[in-house]
């Protein structure tokens, strides 16, 4: 039996699985570091602004490994050579520290940031609407289109297809949505996704969008519709002074500086 939309919905995951394993293929840099680099394992959403800040601050041995925190982190339980590790959202971080990975006392909160339903175009000016009813009308006029898939990470793994998750269950649209579904293994193939036009709705951070030119915010999500969302940063057992010199110079002003241009919040 044919389902109406399968052949679409089979493009949709086949694109996110080849995306997945050019990334794998590639390697990460851990595999490949010298000995006097730095290795920071950093959730994919971070990738743009965390490379500004190296090249501000000069850290030229900084060399960094983005995908989904659920990926770093298991990489990191199987004995990645990281140092650091900056998640996106604070269960993946809880999960290395109980292995015993993290280095005592070097666990803090670093940025936090939204969730947005995004669309390809260019972003127009003014503040999208950030209401539950904003949100639902959206996502609804996708529903009514029976090939349409909405774009966002797998919740059975990464942080902002959790995020999405409990924020569609709190606005009661989980249900429909849920089968509707493009799981992409992080969030930035989930934007990809929408960038290209695969998907006419994704939900991925803000942030994400805003380090976009082929996508716009169409909504926020109420911030009280789901945790709020907060990357944890810690330095791993084995961390050199210059690792730790970096993960300093990522809570002073001018690292701060970029984080606030990016969009993203400084965690208090």
């Amino acid at each position: 039996m044919t389902f109406p939309g399968a052949s679409r919905a089979r493009r949709l995951l086949l694109t996110a699985v080849l995306a997945t394993g050019a990334w794998l293929g590639a390697g990460s840099p851990a595999a490949h570091a010298a000995d006097d680099e730095v290795v920071v394992f950093a959730a994919a959403s971070l990738t743009d602004v965390l490379q500004a800040i190296a090249r501000r601050g000069g850290f030229e041995k900084v060399k960094f490994s983005f995908a989904s925190s659920s990926t770093l982190a298991r990489q990191i339980e199987q004995g990645a050579p990281a140092q650091l590790f900056i998640s996106a959202d604070e269960p993946w971080m809880d999960a290395v520290q109980k292995a015993g990975l993290v280095q005592a006392g070097s666990r803090r909160d670093w940025v936090t940031n939204r969730l947005a339903v995004v669309r390809p175009g260019a972003q127009e000016p003014g503040t999208p609407p950030e209401t539950a009813e904003a949100v639902q009308v959206l996502l609804r006029s996708v529903l009514k289109q029976p090939e349409a898939r909405i774009a966002t990470g797998d919740p059975a793994h990464v942080p902002v297809g959790r995020y999405a998750q409990a924020a569609l269950t709190g606005l009661g649209l989980w249900d429909a949505v849920a089968p509707r579904l493009a799981r992409a293994d992080n969030v930035r193939n989930a934007l990809a996704l929408v960038e290209r036009g695969e998907a006419p709705l994704g939900i991925v951070y803000r942030t994400d969008a805003l380090a976009s030119p082929k996508v716009q915010v169409a909504a926020l999500f109420p911030a009280a519709s789901h945790a709020p969302i907060r990357y944890p940063l810690a330095l791993l057992k084995g961390a050199t002074p210059e690792a730790q010199r970096f993960a300093a110079y990522l809570f002073g002003p001018e690292a701060q500086a970029l984080l606030r241009e990016a969009g993203f919040g400084v965690a208090p």
